[in-house]
């Protein structure tokens, strides 16, 4: 435990802690990596700038300090809320932040409303969302699953509505891409039977604590526990 693949400074609007702070605390704890992602949507236009002052924030640790982004799903066939001139970074991280929807991003509420309502199943939404991970997975160069699964209690379903083979799918795409999959304190998923498919698969499985605040970077509760249940790995 450390590391910390997933950590938002100031330049996401819900953050309070500089770069500089972020790696400072790191340091201090003892952490060999960190990963810097913040949040971006498809007219951010400050990535040139961030990648800049990563590397700075970089220079004078002995931390592997890594530049990522944060961005949605927005749809079912996987695109990605990224600018179209991204610049290289070292992670994309992609995250379910809404429903990736037909026709774009759906908020929970309207998924719930629509299981509510029988408009939709618990089986017809779980596939659409991996269909578009996986989808997402394989359009999008150096991925990381962020809290992978973290709209299924938003909707008012959970993992247990994920089939083995959606997890298998997932774990075979996420090796074929090359893909991280993060597993995050805030959000405490995913949970062991697909940290346990990611696994079987080779793929790597990293602790994140999704800070946004300098002092929660690399601080552990669930995470550990989490690992431990899905077995060795």
């Amino acid at each position: 435990m450390r590391a910390d693949h997933h950590v938002h400074s100031t330049y996401s609007s819900d953050a309070v802690s500089t770069l500089e702070q972020n790696v400072a605390v790191a340091g201090d704890r003892g952490l060999t990596t960190l990963c810097l992602a913040d949040h971006v949507r498809a007219d951010t236009t400050w990535v040139p700038e961030f990648v800049v002052a990563v590397k700075a924030a970089r220079a004078g640790t002995e931390l592997e300090v890594l530049c990522g982004v944060e961005a949605k799903i927005l749809d079912d066939r996987g695109r990605v809320d990224v600018p179209a001139d991204l610049p290289a970074v070292d992670r994309v991280l992609i995250a379910d932040h809404q429903f990736p929807g037909v026709d774009g991003p759906v908020a929970p509420n309207d998924v719930r409303r629509r299981l509510n309502a029988e408009e939709t199943t618990p089986e017809e939404v779980v596939q659409t969302l991996v269909d578009a991970t996986v989808a997402a997975l394989r359009r999008t160069p150096t991925p990381q699953l962020a809290h992978l699964f973290s709209i299924l209690p938003k909707v008012g379903l959970n993992e247990s509505d994920v089939e083995p083979d959606h997890l298998r799918l997932l774990a075979t795409t996420a090796r074929a891409t090359g893909a991280l999959v993060e597993v995050n304190e805030k959000w405490n998923c995913p949970g062991p039977a697909a940290v346990a498919a990611f696994r079987a698969e080779g793929v790597p499985v990293v602790p994140s604590t999704d800070s946004h605040d300098a002092q929660d970077v690399g601080r552990y509760r669930r995470v550990p526990a989490l690992l431990a249940r899905a077995g060795p790995g």
